[in-house]
């Protein structure tokens, strides 16, 4: 079993930034790729950026490229979405997950092993 705990969400002004963190606990954290959805009501869960096991490789949904920034410290045993340029339709519930194995490609959330409870981004225009 792998827990994940997400933080750093909260109430930011268009254009403006914050830092999403997701701590890990359980089974060995490098063994997993990482990644971050988020949701908002009456839609599904939406890929939004992923990272490998090693954290040489990474992924980003189109509508999110240039502006997000997914890291991971396996010291910490976490992963950060550094979010930058924020826009309302930014706004949801970001849940980070976990996967055994390797990646190639942005991961569909129904491929993802574990989840976080998530954590609410609200970006006011």
């Amino acid at each position: 079993q792998v827990q994940l705990v997400e933080s750093g969400g909260g109430l930011v002004q268009a254009g403006g930034s914050l830092r999403l963190s997701c701590v890990a606990s359980g089974r060995t954290f490098s063994r997993y790729a990482m990644a971050w959805f988020r949701q908002v009501p009456g839609k599904g869960r939406a890929s939004v950026a992923a990272i490998t096991w090693s954290g040489i490789s990474t992924y980003y949904a189109d509508s999110v490229k240039g502006r997000f920034t997914i890291s991971r410290d396996s010291a910490k045993n976490t992963v950060y979405l550094q979010m930058n340029s924020l826009k309302p339709e930014d706004t949801a519930v970001y849940s980070c997950a976990a996967v055994q194995g390797r990646i190639a490609t942005l991961p569909s959330p129904y491929g993802m092993d574990y989840w976080g409870k998530g954590t609410l981004v609200t970006v006011s225009s």
